[in-house]
């Protein structure tokens, strides 16, 4: 079965990234299918650089690798739910 997975582009001293992180943890617990990573853009620049991200919080939805959600900025939970349910039901 593909993988679904949700990376959370954030840094510790950015105010949107916290109010955005209690959301993310809210939604590991509902959705125990996809694969949550938070990477650190200050310890993780090559990566960043990769998903080309230039703000955060970034989230980005991918499957089997393949991006099919990018989210900059803080987003709501529902817009991620309706995102992870698409997702997991198209991957």
């Amino acid at each position: 079965m593909s993988k679904v997975k949700l990376k959370d582009f954030y840094s510790d001293w950015c105010p949107p990234c916290k109010k955005q992180s209690p959301i993310i943890e809210e939604l590991k617990d509902e959705y125990q299918q996809v694969e949550f990573q938070k990477i650190d853009v200050d310890e993780n620049e090559e990566l960043a650089q990769e998903y080309n991200v230039s703000a955060i919080p970034t989230l980005i939805i991918e499957c089997d690798d393949e991006i099919k959600q990018r989210y900059v900025g803080f987003t709501k939970k529902q817009e991620i739910k309706d995102s992870l349910e698409k997702t997991t039901s198209n991957c």
